[in-house]
């Protein structure tokens, strides 16, 4: 599966302003809410917010991949978010996230998770491509970025 698959335009936001991981999440997920009517704002919220409880999902070098299943979703759906201001994550690397990929999968789709999982990962790591989505003029070009 590639980005392309499972990423809009519209589902990619550039410079969010947030003071914390909680108000970062928060504030996605009333985004996404807002946008796809298949998807409540608050039980987004809820899911991604049990899922960090298991563990961070900052990986490092300021990306965090917030990830969750949810009933209501019927096919995996990505979005591609840059914060205006870096804020702490927990990551493993103690570094602050201001890059951030949220991925909403079907309660069914086990390895499909999987495999977008390495495939983000493998992108995110690679530091031309975080760089280029940092310096993006606009969420239009940190769209064409990610789909590259």
């Amino acid at each position: 599966m590639n980005i392309s698959d499972i990423l809009t335009p519209e589902r990619t936001l550039a410079d969010l302003k947030c003071a914390s991981k909680k108000r970062t999440l928060e504030s996605i997920s009333k985004w996404l809410g807002d946008q796809m009517t298949s998807f409540d704002g608050k039980e987004l919220f809820n899911a991604l917010i049990t899922r960090e409880k298991l563990g961070s999902t900052g990986f490092g070098d300021g990306v965090a991949i917030p990830h969750c299943r949810l009933a209501s979703c019927t096919h995996v759906t990505g979005a591609l978010v840059r914060l205006a201001k870096a804020v702490d994550f927990d990551a493993i690397d103690h570094q602050p996230v201001d890059l951030l990929f949220v991925l909403l999968v079907p309660l069914e789709a086990t390895d499909e998770h999987l495999q977008i999982l390495a495939t983000l990962a493998g992108k995110f790591g690679q530091s031309e491509f975080r760089e280029s989505l940092r310096k993006a003029t606009d969420a239009g070009a940190m769209y064409k970025i990610a789909i590259a």
